[in-house]
């Protein structure tokens, strides 16, 4: 079975898009998407063997899609890694700004090079490839740009570093949307909320412990799923979005609505997307059932 997208076949069709930390997660479903609309998808990530299961994956399933190794904070490999897309494939239309990541812990206890390293990891490498995007193609070429960050609104306790780097991307984002409108790029924002992905698997026991005690919290009252997140980043980045800038939408299930004047109450209404036919569930929450 094919992946089951809301958007017309070959919307993308002769495209070229970078996805950043495609090789698992987010990324990995966005990329699927994307290339089974057509589009031939530049997977970037530290880790080689991940990127390339997951080009065998979108080969294996009729798309085209090659493996990009590259540390996103390291600016030489970010232009050598455009250098090289534009090189092979002679365009780049869009870029997914996704790759990143973060760990839980105590404001009072990260130190600076641990601050520091969080927000190189999730807006400095980020600032870097929308930079090279920009100054060599899109400038004289157009595109779209959509940058992730988090459920990041009323302020992130326990993740202080990346609350302040997710924050920064968002009103980086605000100002290249400003910035490059006359060169006939978009810039945009995806905030997901609590998202069931493989990265739920990369957190300590007590990190795991806070994950599985939030689907109360939501409106929604469930976590997400990948394929709704990466809907909502094919959509910014298609042409129906023409007139988005500068914008960003939440995929949370309502989180930042609910209040403390507010019971949650339990049920069962909110039937998720499932449009990955490759997605599998986290183990956390294969053990948790």
């Amino acid at each position: 079975m094919p992946y089951q997208s809301v958007f017309r076949p070959g919307l993308f069709e002769g495209r070229t898009i970078i996805v950043t930390g495609g090789g698992s997660g987010i990324g990995r479903c966005t990329a699927h998407e994307l290339a089974s609309l057509g589009a031939h998808v530049a997977l970037v990530g530290r880790t080689a063997e991940k990127l390339e299961r997951v080009r065998r994956e979108i080969a294996e399933d009729g798309g085209s899609a090659s493996a990009h190794p590259c540390d996103i904070r390291d600016e030489s490999a970010v232009g050598e890694t455009i250098d090289a897309v534009l090189q092979a494939r002679g365009r780049l239309d869009g870029l997914v700004n996704n790759a990143g990541g973060q760990y839980r812990t105590p404001m009072k206890t990260i130190s600076t090079k641990g601050f520091e390293a969080v927000v190189r990891n999730n807006l400095t490498g980020g600032f870097i490839f929308m930079r090279e995007a920009y100054n060599r193609w899109m400038e004289h070429h157009g595109g779209a740009i959509v940058n992730i960050i988090a459920d990041i609104w009323h302020g992130w306790p326990d993740f202080a570093h990346s609350g302040a780097a997710r924050g920064g991307m968002l009103t980086l984002s605000e100002t290249a949307a400003c910035e490059w409108a006359a060169s006939g790029v978009r810039v945009n924002t995806v905030a997901p909320g609590g998202i069931a992905s493989s990265g739920f698997d990369t957190y300590a026991p007590e990190a795991k412990a806070k994950i599985l005690e939030f689907p109360p919290t939501v409106p929604l009252q469930r976590f997400g799923t990948e394929a709704e997140v990466a809907a909502a980043i094919v959509y910014l980045l298609s042409p129906a979005a023409a007139y988005i800038t500068g914008s960003c939408i939440r995929v949370d299930g309502g989180t930042p609505n609910a209040r403390g004047t507010w019971k949650q109450v339990p049920h069962h209404n909110s039937v998720p997307f499932e449009g990955f036919h490759r997605a599998t569930l986290p183990e956390l929450l294969k053990q948790a059932r």
